[in-house]
């Protein structure tokens, strides 16, 4: 039978798709690691709240029916044993239907903004740097480091960032830490709750789902092509903005020189005013000098610098760093010093020794050659789309973005490409508000190679 919500108030409507959801893993309709619509998606497709959507999602969750997967979505967990269970319910026809496209790993081609290229790892370094140092390691090692991260390895990043981002710290503002997340949780020790935060629309939507969780109180400012625009960030009332000024995720765009001076006019304009940059694929840039830091730029002590490796190198190197400026930095020291540090030693010592002789530099140098080569190739496959689509957010990062010049409907263009059996990804799912503009979608190469770019962008080609 076809699924269909009933509205007769016996039941609610977050528990009926929850319902639903778990009857069709049990039966074995919806198979372990295949992909559920987003949230955004699967409200306007039942037409409900968003919320009830969510809420459905959360209690599957935590029952552990699905698993969240960081920037990727909501998947099915594995259920081997669960489904040999008898005497299961009916299912009948997935609410789904073909909107997701078919099970995760039946795409043939996947554009994924997230994913990066693992063949140029530089495994015989790692390997070598990391037996040098487990053989010649003494009991140090293996003591419990500072809370801030070793000085060395901060020593070596500060280097690294004025040398290579302008960025102007001293190692005794460096903090270390296991990703990104743990990063923005401790600086909301240090900012305090309740802070009034505004955000771009769309952004990035992890960072955006951290600060919610905080209870932050967000707003969105629009933006423009010069990125966040300062006239409206003056007319919120907000204390923070989180903004990526070196390439804007989703959007691609390098904020100008002028625009940063008003964001950084602002941040001064009064005395607990901050801006949190995340310069989070800063090294990824094929034409023209790297841009600066907006840090680079602070004279007042407003910026709060963020940066991850692994981008740069490879996700499981899950070690990024924050900036802290001295106004914070003392509060943190009174506040916050007491959490220890996230990072191993002995990864923090091998992260040390491989930015400080130069490896990380060489690696940088070849990644670029290799992502190069595969943005401009993906750019010459798509001059045939130029007719219908505006392509923006090129000479930097690891995707590009495609926005309708038509009529056409997002999901209209996910939908066809999956029809082919490749994945793109919606804009929408990036934004915090409800956009009515053009349908755009976003085309990453990263983790692709050059003849799975030539695949896919034909297959796009017979459907768009």
């Amino acid at each position: 039978m076809t699924f269909q919500l009933s509205t007769d108030g016996r039941e609610c409507l977050y528990e009926q798709i929850y319902e639903h959801i778990k009857r069709e893993i049990k039966a074995g309709k919806l198979l372990s690691g295949e992909k559920l619509p987003s949230t955004r998606f699967l409200a306007e497709y039942l037409q409900v709240a968003r919320s009830t959507v969510d809420y459905a999602y959360g209690q599957l969750l935590s029952e552990g029916y699905i698993e969240s997967r960081p920037c990727k979505g909501y998947f099915v967990c594995p259920m081997e044993e669960l489904l040999q269970l008898g005497d299961i319910d009916e299912a009948g026809e997935s609410l789904f239907g073909d909107h997701t496209g078919g099970n995760a790993g039946s795409f043939l081609v996947d554009f994924s903004p997230y994913e990066i290229d693992m063949s140029g790892f530089p495994f015989s370094v790692w390997k070598k740097i990391t037996k040098n140092i487990l053989t010649f390691a003494n009991s140090d090692l293996f003591a419990k480091g500072e809370a801030q991260g070793d000085y060395t390895l901060r020593c070596t990043i500060s280097k690294y960032l004025h040398s290579s981002r302008g960025v102007n710290c001293r190692p005794e503002q460096i903090i270390v830490g296991a990703g990104n997340d743990y990063l923005l949780m401790l600086l909301e020790k240090i900012l305090g709750r309740h802070v009034r935060i505004a955000m771009e629309n769309p952004t990035y939507r992890r960072s955006y789902q951290i600060f919610r969780s905080f209870a932050y109180q967000i707003t969105t400012v629009d933006m423009d092509e010069s990125g966040m625009r300062s006239d409206k960030l003056e007319q919120a009332d907000v204390s923070t903005a989180y903004v990526m000024p070196s390439h804007q995720f989703p959007t691609g765009t390098v904020m100008p020189i002028g625009r940063r001076m008003e964001l950084l006019k602002w941040a001064a304009g009064g005395a607990d005013r901050y801006l949190i940059e995340d310069d989070y694929d800063s090294e990824f840039r094929f034409r023209g000098k790297p841009i600066p830091a907006l840090q680079a730029s602070d004279r007042y002590g407003k910026v709060i610098y963020m940066g991850t490796f692994s981008k740069a190198i490879a996700p499981a190197i899950r070690i990024s760093f924050m900036v802290l400026p001295d106004r914070l930095l003392e509060k943190y020291l009174k506040t916050c010093s007491f959490y220890s540090c996230t990072v191993s030693r002995i990864d923090q010592s091998i992260l040390n020794e491989f930015v400080r002789d130069g490896y990380f530099e060489r690696h940088l140098n070849k990644m670029r050659k290799l992502y190069r080569a595969k943005h401009e190739l993906l750019l010459e496959c798509l001059q045939p789309f130029r007719d219908r689509f505006i392509i923006s957010g090129e000479n930097a990062g690891l995707h590009l973005l495609l926005t309708a010049k038509g009529r056409a409907a997002e999901r209209e263009l996910v939908q066809a490409a999956a029809s082919r059996q490749v994945r793109v990804y919606g804009l929408s799912e990036s934004m915090v508000e409800e956009d009515s503009g053009s349908a755009a979608v976003l085309l990453g190469f990263g983790g692709l190679s050059q003849e799975k770019i030539r695949e896919g962008t034909e297959l796009l080609r017979q459907v768009w």
